[in-house]
């Protein structure tokens, strides 16, 4: 087979006739960019920074046609079947060779011709070719669209800018594979081992989340057809470094034509051992299998998948397993919907601005009535929330706001809190009240959060009520921000979590036919709206702690960060970042000392009414501080739990 390939090579000088782009499967092919020799150090960085769409196998000397790490008795003037010929940043002409622009060697040895004119101070740069990973593909069962239509794969030109070095700085281009939703786990897991052929997708699902606005226009390529049940997967693309001479306008710059890539005899997938350390070459990571991402349905509207390495969601899963515990008796464990945990947390690290509610006024003979589920969840995913960088504001009931305000200065002022967390009310004055809240000037196509989250907050029943756990209607202490709920699921680009310990909770909507059959007065009490995710837990708080513990696994999984920053901007997360994050995690002190600041201000137990350090019932040692206890030691060890 290497000898084809190699014959093929010769072909192309002699005969110009084969197109690279569909043949010899099961060897890398390469994106080629060439540029004058003092743009080589900008254009050098410029892949680091970008890894995903510029994975640098290979540069050259200036003048040098060969590349023994990746191909022997080649010649990069001659065996690409077209190239691009680029003039000030304009591309003025293809050709099928570059020969043109050579004139005798001088022989500085055997191996290693040196060039004069234009191509002596030319400097070539080998980059990784999704091509590569196709034949793996079709290994997979993953159909290749653009092999069965006979078509040149679709390119497209992003929204999403390019992280810049020197010179060099441009939007991202991806390519876009149709695949069968039930072969996206394949199709993830084959080009994550993938990773000198750009790796694992940098997106799957609506297009327009990159800025692509009509797939039957790609900038490069040709129209691929989805068929049905078919999911858009994106992966960055090599013809970025195309957009990257464009932006940059070089006097002189090559590169091969989007589709005819240049053919090496290093086998697809190889061992990290396969190719040779080249003098100034860049190698990937070595392949973690436990890094392997699955990905995950986060979103309808716009559809949207997320990815997590298998040991994070492990390690998730086990959070679940651990806030499902039920030493009150209530029977939630009934409830329980598997990996709405998992799904809520990737759709809050995909998000920007997130609003948190939080209020039972379940004690309504008392003054406060409210009860200590609840705050303190909101307060410790909220945390979390702003040290991942994410605008957070908590909404609360308007009788109730400037208690809530008091403490949380008093958590800010204690030490407790880092930041203090901005609040607000809602009231509906009118039909468009909540659109107006969610949206800036009321517009769907400008959210104002990108994810609501309601904790231990009343849920309006489907007589319109609320009810506590007893039956009792406190309707009266209650404000509707339920509304916003409901006018999120019209609302493109905001998601929706609940967390409850009884089904009467915000958002507990989703599970209502198991409210109504198995819960004590479940069918008055269940409330009536819905959330996209619906997280049950023994205690509602227990579901917060193990959110901003999910957000901390997912912002040290390094198959998510490189999904949530599209492959680019790879810097490791420094060791000041996982303090930082740490610091953040809940933590039975933290915890102890925010149910004490409650009790303070006259905050009482849910079940019992007590004016003490309990939450529904259960005192905080130890029954609380064993759940964040364990919660802590899950997320911070470095073992992945058994499945």
């Amino acid at each position: 087979m290497l000898t084809a390939v190699r014959a093929a090579r010769c072909s192309l000088r002699c005969f110009r006739t084969i197109s690279v782009c569909t043949m010899h499967s099961g060897y890398q092919q390469a994106n080629v960019v060439i540029l004058p020799n003092h743009l080589a150090e900008d254009f050098e960085a410029f892949c680091r920074k970008n890894p995903a769409p510029l994975p640098l196998l290979y540069r050259s000397q200036p003048g040098e046609t060969s590349c023994l790490p990746l191909a022997k008795h080649a010649d990069i003037r001659t065996d690409i079947s077209q190239y691009c010929v680029y003039e000030e940043g304009g591309l003025v002409k293809t050709v099928s060779s570059l020969q043109s622009y050579t004139t005798q060697p001088r022989i500085a040895s055997e191996q290693q011709p040196v060039h004069h004119g234009p191509w002596s101070d030319m400097v070539c740069f080998y980059l990784g070719c999704s091509f590569g990973f196709e034949g793996r593909l079709k290994n997979a069962g993953v159909p290749i669209r653009n092999v069965e239509q006979g078509t040149n794969i679709s390119m497209y030109r992003t929204s999403i800018p390019c992280i810049p070095a020197g010179v060099f700085s441009c939007p991202l281009v991806v390519t876009m594979r149709p695949v069968p939703a039930g072969a996206l786990d394949a199709a993830v897991e084959v080009t994550h081992l993938n990773p000198l052929a750009h790796g694992a997708p940098v997106h799957i699902g609506d297009p327009a989340l990159l800025g692509i606005q009509d797939l039957s226009r790609p900038d490069y390529g040709e129209h691929v057809e989805l068929q049905p049940g078919d999911v858009t997967m994106f992966w960055a693309c090599g013809v970025t470094a195309i957009e990257a001479i464009l932006r940059s306008k070089p006097s002189l710059a090559f590169s091969h034509s989007p589709g005819c890539m240049f053919l090496t005899d290093i086998p697809d997938s190889p061992p990290s051992s396969a190719i040779p350390p080249p003098r100034d070459s860049v190698h990937p990571p070595t392949v973690d299998l436990e890094l392997i991402p699955a990905s995950f349905l986060v979103s309808h509207n716009p559809l949207f998948y997320s990815l997590a390495s298998r040991r994070v969601v492990a390690k998730i899963r086990q959070l679940d397993t651990i806030i499902i515990e039920d030493p009150g008796q209530r029977g939630i464990k009934a409830l329980f919907v598997e990996d709405e945990l998992l799904r809520s947390c990737l759709a809050l690290s995909h998000a920007s601005s997130v609003a948190i509610t939080t209020g039972f006024p379940t004690h309504y003979m008392h003054s406060p009535p409210d009860e200590t589920d609840g705050p303190p969840g909101a307060i410790a995913m909220a945390t979390m929330l702003q040290s991942l960088g994410k605008q957070v504001t908590m909404v609360m009931d308007k009788r109730a706001l400037d208690m809530n305000q008091a403490i949380i200065d008093e958590a800010v002022r204690s030490g407790v809190l880092k930041n203090p967390i901005p609040l607000v009310s809602f009231e509906d004055s009118g039909p468009d009240s909540a659109l107006h809240f969610l949206c800036h000037h009321g517009d769907p196509n400008k959210p104002r959060y990108d994810h609501l989250v309601a904790i231990e907050r009343s849920g309006r029943a489907q007589d319109g009520n609320y009810y506590n756990m007893r039956g009792i209607n406190i309707k009266h202490l209650v404000d509707p921000i339920d509304n916003l709920f409901i006018a999120a699921k019209d609302i493109p680009g905001i998601s929706t979590t609940g967390i409850g310990d009884g089904g009467n909770e915000l958002g507990m909507g989703k599970v209502r036919e198991k409210v109504v059959s198995l819960m004590p007065k479940g069918s008055l009490i269940a409330c009536d709206v819905p959330a996209d995710y619906a997280i049950t837990a023994g205690v509602s708080n227990w579901g917060g702690y193990a959110v901003a513990c999910g957000l901390y696994l997912l912002h040290t999984c390094p198959s998510h960060q490189r999904y949530l920053k599209k492959g680019l901007g790879l810097e490791r997360t420094t060791s000041q970042q996982l303090q930082d994050w740490t610091a953040n995690l809940p933590s039975v002190d933290k915890e102890e000392s925010i149910l004490s600041i409650l009790m303070n201000f006259g905050i009482r137990s849910g079940k019992t009414g007590n004016l003490a350090m309990e939450v529904d019932g259960l005192t905080f040692h130890p029954t609380h501080s064993e759940i964040i206890t364990r919660l802590l030691e899950a997320t911070l060890d470095t073992t992945t739990p058994n499945p």
